[in-house]
């Protein structure tokens, strides 16, 4: 049995992507908080564990890794026997279009953006930049619809069975629906909101992200 260890804030959308497969293997880890607001994440400590000093790195058998996409397809491997990895290879390259759609196109305007500045920023004392925040809603819907296009959106983005493309997708969105641009991001994604409303429901979403 593979000791597993994920380093991270559980408030990270990523931390939960990893958490998610986790849960849903079934697989029992341990969950080492990096405090990302105190800068421990930028501690020699940690970055000895990940250079860059992100969130999550994982820990297995004391071997560190390091980038969402490298664990989470390492964690597939090893305790979920591939589970969360299509087999068809056309749905298996639609899955990493989605994951790398999510990190380079709709994070930045959805979390960095958006969800910071009405989520976060108010409860720091802090004011809304409203122009930031209008500004983000367009790159997030286009980069949303594109994920969109390549959905099958029920129950699950590719079908009957959860992917790794779920569990970058749900932490996203578990934020983002709780601020007013999330109606007008999803307007014109109807498999997503179809997703959104199973998936919203599983226990393991609960138990992450709650």
């Amino acid at each position: 049995m593979t000791n597993i260890t994920v380093h991270g804030t559980p408030i990270s959308t990523y931390v939960r992507t990893v958490r998610l497969l986790l849960e849903e293997a079934g697989t029992d880890y341990n969950l080492k908080d990096v405090g990302i607001l105190n800068g421990e994440n930028n501690s020699a400590e940690y970055l000895a564990k990940n250079p860059f000093g992100k969130v999550p790195t994982l820990e297995a058998d004391g071997e560190f890794i390091y980038e969402t996409a490298a664990i989470t397809e390492y964690l597939d491997s090893v305790v979920a026997n591939d589970k969360f990895s299509p087999s068809n290879p056309l749905s298996k390259a639609r899955m990493r279009q989605i994951m790398a759609v999510i990190d380079s196109y709709f994070y930045a305007p959805a979390i960095r953006t958006i969800v910071i500045q009405r989520l976060i920023v108010p409860t720091q004392g802090g004011k809304t930049d409203e122009d930031a925040v209008k500004n983000a809603v367009a790159p997030a819907k286009t980069a949303l619809e594109a994920i969109e296009s390549l959905t099958v959106g029920s129950p699950y983005l590719l079908g009957s069975e959860l992917t790794i493309a779920d569990f970058y997708l749900i932490p996203i969105f578990f934020y983002l629906s709780n601020t007013p641009e999330f109606e007008a991001i999803i307007a014109d994604t109807p498999k997503i909101k179809s997703w959104w409303n199973e998936v919203s429901q599983l226990p393991s979403v609960n138990k992450v992200c709650a």
